[in-house]
């Protein structure tokens, strides 16, 4: 008959990543499902072209971005608890989660300080901590496509830098960017249901 506790056995380190992403066991384990069907060699591990499978992925214009974030360290896989570490920057934030939190403990992956981080590094291209205008202009690319001209997009991207650049360097930096969408509900638009 099976258990879905006989089958969470088979998750290696199941209650260090439960603490870390605070997903449920049971989100756990339909992940861990997930993951061993994305892994179609049975590597134990996933590539690049292994998560390029997932169809909303593959027609999200920043689809190689979100990939990538996957990989931070340009390493060419991902065991499952990098998996879930990712895909736990889009838990949903709990209210009752916010208000038992301890101190001492680190900051959920799902913080709006987390989640912002994770968007910021999708636009931060060459990782310096920095969001030019060129990079801003590659992502926004990718973003519209076609719909919008040139010229259009090159004033866009400047009107963005010039109202989020406090400082004025002509860049975004991460403090600069959480300030300029600090009116936006970020928690629930980074935001992936997985049923409990």
């Amino acid at each position: 008959m099976g258990s879905r506790g006989s089958h969470a056995a088979v998750i290696p380190d199941l209650d260090a990543i439960r603490r870390e992403t605070g997903f449920s066991q049971a989100s756990l384990l339909r992940l861990y499902h997930r993951f061993r069907a994305l892994d179609r060699n049975k590597k134990g591990y996933l590539s690049r072209m292994d998560l390029q499978q997932i169809g909303a992925l593959a027609v999200n214009p920043l689809g190689d971005r979100i990939i990538g974030s996957f990989f931070p360290d340009g390493s060419q896989g991902v065991d499952f608890a990098g998996f879930v570490r990712v895909l736990a920057h889009f838990r949903p934030v709990d209210d009752e989660e916010i208000g038992n939190r301890d101190p001492k403990q680190p900051e959920p992956l799902n913080s709006r300080m987390n989640k912002l981080r994770f968007a910021f590094q999708l636009y931060d291209l060459d990782r310096d901590g920095m969001i030019s205008r060129l990079e801003l202009l590659q992502v926004l690319r990718l973003m519209v496509g076609v719909q919008v001209t040139e010229e259009q997009l090159e004033s866009i991207t400047d009107r963005t830098v010039q109202e989020a650049d406090e400082d004025g360097d002509g860049a975004v930096s991460f403090l600069e960017f959480t300030k300029s969408l600090e009116k936006m509900d970020i928690e629930q638009k980074m935001s992936i249901r997985i049923l409990k």
